[in-house]
């Protein structure tokens, strides 16, 4: 059974399989091999002196190697210790500190070393510590008192622990004390003030000490700091002082920079290589300098430079020997600067350049142990075999030491054993335990029979080939059963025995052969490749712009191996979805209902099988209208003007296009908002135009694509001076209303255009052309003042003036106006008519005086009536109709008139008032027109050659009627139509019976009424005579009867059964039955034809599934083709395609086409019919 392997195809997870694969091979466990150190405790172990100490060592080997332990490198006898035991098949050691051991006792160095018959493996010295948190020394901590603006340092010193504490500054209240550029605590732990503030002054700054291991926090006693200002520092000196004494107390003063640490201008430090280097520089100062940092002679490392305690500490993570140099940090305020040089210099314990492997050779081979370091200083290295300096170990003559390096030649079985490399320095050390192990073994491979690897198309495929052997085995790959050594290009093999195809394809797939051989034998196994087709999101989900509270939906449609099985995954921003139900994952979408602002952000869809992973994000864009501005602030107050300032909100990812004003006058319309003006999205301040006497505020709305914010909050109130008004109000108008009166009208102004208390109106007005002075009066706040007794409709002066307490407006300007108008004393004289035509007439009259028209000439309004029709010489009722024409004209157009009929009409002048006297009526009469179409025409009583004719007169005949019109042509089958003829008919007739037409014809007949002017419009019908009584009574018979509906329904379904069976006889080929019948029974008379003189020869196997040639074959009972029949459907019925449906019904529309002539000569027109069609079977 093969065994499922899948192969990452990333290139992260490559590399790691790479070089899992690639490293050097274990020897099998089965075999001998010297100790190998697999776990062990690190080299500096702290521990928990409340918890058992536990020391790790474990190792592997064949035979299994046993344990021992030196402490403070001396043998130490675990079995006289009750307190010790060694873990079983381990070489791990349990101290028990919990039942009575102290953690102090088993201070020191521990070395375990692993023993075999072929070797011996070392650990590290593992130094053995216990942690300490000791608690702090009491000390008498006095009250600090500074001046303000001074310098302060509270040093925090705290109690020396195993490993060193954390330090942090808090209250009584456990509240971190707030730090800034001003107040920082430093990297020893003490608390730094630059300047200090009356602020600072406070009973509880406390530093704790929390120490991890034990999980303790130790906290100093509170330290007291009184901070005076200059003002009380002054009151005090006053109460003890004389007056000189008192004005000697300086103010706070500004000063330059001073460093409290480090002092002086440079120093210096070491830090080890691989660590993080952190220097710092923190001043004195007021203002409170700001601290940069720079390297002289070169750049901070980029991507590993950072800033911490607001700049005052500089670090860099995993320095190197590089980042040695001067490092200068700068502080500086407006006084200026001061700075400091810290010479950093990189020191290294010991790295591996290339560290010792193990060593399997077979007897008589050759081999090398390499151990090479680097450090600063260089490290020393020395070799030892087994656990013994190799300068006393037993002596092997197959070895040789040279420097880093252990040459081995034409070994032994003997020369197993287990080497150390130590690499030194003052920094510390490396160990790495080797082993050299003799073996002589056939070749066997590691890598499980039958495995089965699968890779994504065009991806690397790795076939594991872990092989053992000594001598090491050669390794060969095949493909297939029969296949040849692969060689080339398209392949990598690794000396680990690794097939890698960098690239493999769909024809990579299938089985792949190892073949392992060395001088002790040979040994092959099979592995197996399937190659699958990649994940792919086809369509990926797209940037989205959503409004708030929408919905939006993610599409993530994938094509992936049917074989696998993929997982769908999103996240939003890298992270889970929120656990929210809002949040819909379907299939191959995500659906967001109800959008809000926190959802913004980037969505990606994850698509992961067990071999292959991919993505696709997009971003989305939570839109909305923006938040309302705040913190409106009135700055530069003047008596017409002032500068409003406001902070825009948050614009919720819609720029903010304009900012609308809007203010509230308190004093006049509390709670009423009103337009004020409107700046662009970019403009955060405004000038604002004033009125007098006016309590203003202000707000401000932000308007986006989306819409407008809330408004902001009102400003504060600003209430303006007051004045004269400054304009008059607007819209003067004087118009009468009555023919006695002129009524003044205005539009007030509004209460922020008063300017000032006790608003008020001056009205004047005085007689236009007229030596008048002008007549005056001050009303109160009110919109209209009536003058009585003045003549009708003369024209006035008119004004209308503003006032306040404080004074008048500006000069109105003056209106014209009217006082009331009255009715018209004259009608419009001379009216005349002139007839155009049967409907249309015009009409003149002539201008009354403008005098009598006492108003307004708005226009003349004709008024004119139906008296009665000529022709019918009857009254009816009167219905007026009005005709207005405006302005002074003196003629107009009458339209829509009925012909032949007696009409009136007069004329009345029009003004503001109403209608003056209407004009004498005037008669007129239009002439003869065109009657409308008789009222209906009905064709009644159609026998075999005639056809009864009966109409209506027109309803309106607009005349005298002289005669009728009939006009008729026959329509044949194809709706062609046929001669027209004509007949005229006298007026008093009103029917009329056609003789002489053909039976079973349909005719057209086209109809209309005659005056003296001409002919009306026609109406249209037709009709049929009918055909032989006989016929039409056995057509009705039979489509009635039920035997012919069951007779055709028969017909259709043997028809369709008769179809189906032969065409299963013809697709199962061969010769028709009853062409092997007529062939038994030959007639004749009758010889075969060929097909190609037009006639028949036998139905043949090879030509069943040829197209049959047009008349190449007859039927084999010699029905005649149904081109030549005299007896087919077509030929039946008007305008019928005949035909049958699959379910045997017949088919039969009528068409409008043109289809050939009956072959009968036919020539009824009678509608089709199935009825038709048998009886041609009858």
């Amino acid at each position: 059974m093969m065994k499922k392997m899948s192969i990452p195809t990333s290139k992260t997870s490559l590399v790691l399989f790479l070089c899992q694969i690639i490293s050097a091979l274990d020897v099998p466990l089965d075999l001998s091999q010297p100790p190998t150190i697999t776990q062990q405790s690190p080299k500096d172990y702290i521990v928990d002196p409340r918890e058992n100490i536990v020391i790790q060592c474990e190792a592997k080997g064949k035979p299994p190697p046993s344990f021992s332990w030196t402490r403070n490198g001396t043998h130490f006898e675990i079995d006289k210790d009750a307190q010790v035991t060694m873990k079983p098949n381990s070489g791990t050691l349990v101290i028990n500190i919990m039942n009575g051991g102290k953690a102090e006792a088993y201070e020191g160095v521990y070395q375990c070393t692993a023993r075999n018959e072929r070797g011996a493996a070392i650990s590290n010295n593992i130094v053995i510590r216990p942690s300490r948190s000791p608690l702090w020394t009491k000390e008498k901590l006095e009250p600090n008192h500074v001046r303000e603006g001074d310098s302060l340092v509270l040093h925090c010193r705290p109690p020396v622990g195993l490993p060193p504490p954390i330090i942090f500054w808090m209250d009584n209240a456990f509240q971190r004390l707030p730090q800034s550029e001003r107040v920082s605590q430093g990297l020893n732990g003490d608390l730094y003030f630059s300047n200090v503030q009356p602020e600072d002054t406070r009973e509880d700054y406390i530093c704790y000490a929390r120490f991890n291991h034990t999980q303790t926090i130790q906290q100093k006693q509170p330290i007291s700091v009184k901070v005076f200002s200059m003002d009380s520092l002054n009151d005090t000196i006053a109460a003890n002082l004389s007056d000189t004494d008192i004005y000697g107390a300086k103010p706070v003063t500004e000063r330059q920079p001073v460093l409290l640490t480090p002092t002086g201008s440079t120093s210096t430090k070491v830090e080890l290589r691989g660590n993080v280097l952190l220097l710092e520089c923190i001043a004195a100062g007021l203002p409170t300098p700001v601290i940069r940092w720079i390297k002289e002679g070169g750049e901070l490392p980029a991507n590993r430079t950072f800033f911490e305690n607001f700049k005052k500490t500089l670090k860099i993570i995993d320095v190197s020997e590089a980042d040695s140099g001067n490092y200068k940090c700068i502080a500086r305020n407006t006084l200026g600067s001061v700075h400091h040089v810290i010479s950093v210099t990189v020191k290294a314990a010991p790295y591996w350049l290339t560290a010792p492997r193990n060593l399997v050779l077979s007897p008589g081979e050759d081999g090398t142990l390499i151990c090479r370091a680097n450090g600063n200083p260089k490290p020393s290295i020395s070799w030892l075999a087994n656990g013994v300096p190799i300068a006393i170990a037993p002596e092997d003559p197959s070895r040789k030491v040279d420097g880093d390096t252990i040459i081995f030649s034409h070994v032994q079985e003997r020369s197993s054993a287990v080497y150390q490399c130590n690499a030194s320095n003052e920094y510390g050390y490396l160990l790495a335990n080797a082993f050299v192990n003799v073996l002589a073994e056939p070749p066997r491979i590691l890598t499980p029979a039958n495995k089965l690897y699968q890779v994504i198309a065009d991806s690397p495929a790795l076939l594991d080939c872990a092989y053992f052997g000594s001598p090491k085995p050669e390794i060969e790959w095949f493909k297939g059963v029969k296949g040849s050594i692969l060689r080339g290009n398209e392949y990598v093999f690794h000396d680990n025995g690794t097939l890698e195809i960098p690239v493999a394809q769909k024809n990579s797939a299938g089985t792949y052969t190892c073949v392992a051989r060395n001088e002790l034998g040979k040994v092959q196994n099979e592995v197996h490749l399937e190659i699958k087709d990649p994940t792919m999101i086809i369509k990926q989900p797209e940037y989205k712009v959503i409004q708030r509270y929408g919905h939006v939906s993610f599409e993530c449609i994938i094509k992936h191996d049917s074989t696998l099985l993929p997982t769908v995954t999103w996240l939003k921003d890298n992270d889970e979805l929120p656990d929210d139900e809002r949040f819909l994952v379907g299939k191959d979408n995500l659906t967001i209902m109800n959008v809000t602002d926190k959802d913004d952000g980037t969505y990606t869809c994850i698509v992961n099988t067990t071999l292959d992973s991919v993505s696709a994000s997009a971003v989305l864009t939570v839109v909305a209208q923006p938040n309302p501005p705040f913190d409106l602030e009135l700055t530069g107050q003047l008596e017409r003007s002032i500068d409003l300032s406001w902070i825009p909100g948050d614009e919720n990812n819609s720029p903010i296009t304009n900012f609308v004003i809007e203010y509230e006058d308190a004093l006049h319309e509390p709670g009423v908002w009103h337009y004020q003006t409107e700046v662009p999205g970019t403009q955060t301040t405004v000038q604002l135009k004033l009125s007098p006497y006016v309590n203003y505020s202000f707000r401000v709305i932000a308007v986006n694509k989306i819409g407008r914010s809330q408004p902001s909050e009102p400003s504060e109130q600003y209430l303006t001076k007051s004045a004269s008004p400054d304009e008059n109000p607007a819209n003067v108008q004087g118009i009468g209303s009555e023919p006695d009166n002129l009524v003044i009208t205005w539009e007030p102004l509004k209460g922020f255009q008063s300017n000032g208390p006790g608003l008020q109106y001056k009205v004047s007005w005085r007689q236009k052309d007229v030596d008048d002075e002008w007549t005056s009066v001050i009303v109160a706040n009110v919109s209209k003042y009536i003058v009585s007794g003045t003549p009708t409709f003369v024209p006035y002066e008119v004004k209308v003036q503003a006032l306040n307490d404080l004074g008048y407006a500006p000069e109105p300007s003056e209106v014209i106006g009217h006082s009331g108008e009255d009715l018209p004393m004259v009608a419009p004289g001379n009216v005349q008519v002139h007839v155009i035509n049967s409907t249309l007439a015009k009409v003149h009259w002539d201008p009354v005086p403008l005098k009598t028209v006492r108003g307004h000439l708005q226009g003349y309004k004709v008024y004119y009536w139906k008296v009665q029709s000529l022709s019918r010489r009857s009254r009816r009722h009167v219905e007026k109709k009005i005709l207005t024409f405006r302005g002074n004209k003196t003629f107009g157009m009458l339209p829509g008139l009925e012909p032949y009929s007696s009409y009136k009409l007069n004329v009345r002048v029009v003004n503001g008032k109403g209608e003056g006297p209407a004009s004498p009526d005037k008669a007129f009469n239009t002439p003869e027109g065109v009657p409308s179409s008789p009222s209906f025409l009905k064709i009644t009583n159609p026998t075999l050659d005639s056809l009864t004719l009966e109409w209506g007169s027109p309803t309106h005949p607009n005349g005298v009627l002289i005669s009728y019109t009939l006009k008729f042509q026959p329509i044949n089958n194809t709706h062609e139509l046929g001669p027209l003829v004509e007949i005229r008919i006298p007026a008093n007739e009103s029917s009329l019976i056609l003789k002489n037409l053909n039976y079973s014809t349909r005719y057209k007949f086209y109809f209309n009424a005659q005056t003296a002017v001409g002919s009306g419009s026609q109406i249209t019908e037709e009709a049929v005579t009918i055909m032989d009584e006989a016929m039409a009574s056995r057509q009705v018979d039979i489509a009635t009867q039920g035997w012919f509906i069951g007779l055709m329904c028969a017909v259709a379904l043997l028809i369709l059964i008769l179809l189906i069976v032969c065409f299963i006889r013809r697709n199962k080929g061969g010769k028709y039955p009853v062409k092997e019948k007529e062939d038994a029974h030959a007639d004749p008379e009758i010889q075969p034809m060929k097909e190609d003189d037009g006639t028949f020869g036998e139905y043949s196997d090879a030509e069943d599934h040829k197209p049959l040639k047009k008349g190449s074959r007859t039927p084999s009972d010699r029905t005649v083709k149904k081109e030549d029949s005299d007896d087919s459907l077509v030929d039946y019925g008007e305008g019928v395609n005949g035909q049958f449906n699959e379910d045997g019904s017949f088919i039969g529309q009528y068409s409008g086409k043109k289809e050939k002539e009956p072959a009968e000569g036919n020539e009824s027109s009678e509608a089709p019919s199935p009825v038709n069609a048998m009886n041609s079977f009858v």
